[in-house]
């Protein structure tokens, strides 16, 4: 590692000189031209401030913890992590990452080594959007969710997706095109707070234009993969009321019905209308033809929750808690058509 006195050898100045640079504290007492040599020989030699030893200094380590339960393995949820780190290192932090590999035993040993590494501010990312149980925190240190709701609400920011807006314009889309026997693959039961905001979306967006829920137009499953949607698909694709367009809970169920409609001879749009919902990257793009869906906002809430974490160490957040909900955007892309006639 580059030291100051090595810094200060190759320019033939005192450490101390060097130090007043480039902690900005040189007016008066380094003339211009000697501290640009040392600026320009700091970057030539690739010098990096020791931050364990300006901590000492200041107080502060610029280093936010995230601890995540499996988010770095999913493709589209790892989006949450390029937003926080991105965030973090524009705003002069380093986010220092634990993935516990979903294995919960770990939580409370990795929070203990993240703070003690002297962190500002803890990020707990949930690969799905679900209740979070905080681990033991000191109240000094700010707590921010991400992708989850905090099991105590007093504890800690947090932010989600708009799920219910997103599932509403999802549906809007299909009946702008003309569509009144609009599926919903759902997923049943209570593991997931999205099945139950995505019907709310469904619901309300006919509800809005006069359309009357059928739940002949409803398939739960049991999961949102796309190997446990593939034989119910089958079934009521082949029945007579089949609907003439489909709104998935994800893009693997999405991607289920399009092995359906290929088995069937159904054409997509023309025969049926599908959006999913994620915007999987290697699912939602590589179907033929493209597939219309809603995106997780997964940068944008990893950056969010990176810059409150940032605000609160600064004061510039005060108060208590809040819940932020990321609006979900729709990609069009070309499995969305008129339905037949």
């Amino acid at each position: 590692m580059i030291t100051l006195k090595d810094l200060a050898a190759a320019v033939g100045v005192s450490a101390s000189a060097v130090s007043l640079v480039l902690n900005d504290r040189h007016a008066g007492r380094v003339n211009a031209a000697t501290a640009e040599r040392i600026r320009t020989t700091a970057a030539e030699m690739g010098y990096i401030p020791n931050v364990l030893a300006r901590g000492l200094r200041t107080k502060r380590t610029h280093t936010i913890g995230l601890l995540s339960d499996g988010v770095a393995s999913i493709p589209f949820a790892g989006r949450m992590l390029e937003g926080v780190q991105t965030a973090a290192w524009d705003a002069g932090y380093l986010a220092m990452i634990i993935d516990t590999t979903n294995r919960p035993e770990l939580i409370a040993q990795s929070s203990k080594s993240l703070l003690q590494r002297d962190i500002e501010a803890m990020i707990l990312a949930a690969e799905y959007h679900r209740v979070v149980e905080l681990p033991p925190v000191p109240p000094t240190i700010p707590v921010v969710v991400l992708d989850g709701i905090p099991d105590d609400p007093q504890a800690a920011d947090s932010v989600v997706p708009d799920e219910a807006g997103g599932a509403h314009a999802a549906v809007s889309r299909l009946i702008a095109a003309g569509h009144r026997r609009i599926g919903f693959c759902t997923v049943g039961g209570d593991r997931f707070i999205a099945s139950r905001l995505r019907w709310d979306g469904y619901e309300s967006a006919l509800a809005e234009q006069g359309i009357d829920l059928d739940p002949k137009l409803v398939l739960a499953l049991p999961d949102p993969s796309t190997s446990h949607a593939v034989e119910p698909l089958r079934e009521w694709l082949a029945s007579s009321g089949r609907p003439t367009a489909l709104f998935c809970f994800s893009d693997q169920i999405a991607f289920a019905a399009y092995q359906v409609c290929a088995d069937l001879g159904l054409r997509i749009p023309e025969d049926l209308s599908i959006i999913g919902f994620d915007d999987q990257e290697f699912i939602a793009d590589a179907m033929r033809p493209g597939l219309t869906t809603v995106r997780l906002p997964h940068r944008a809430m990893g950056a969010w929750a990176a810059q409150r974490a940032i605000d609160r160490i600064h004061g510039d957040a005060s108060g208590p808690p809040v819940s932020v909900r990321i609006p979900c955007p729709l990609v069009e892309r070309a499995s969305v058509g008129p339905p037949a006639h």
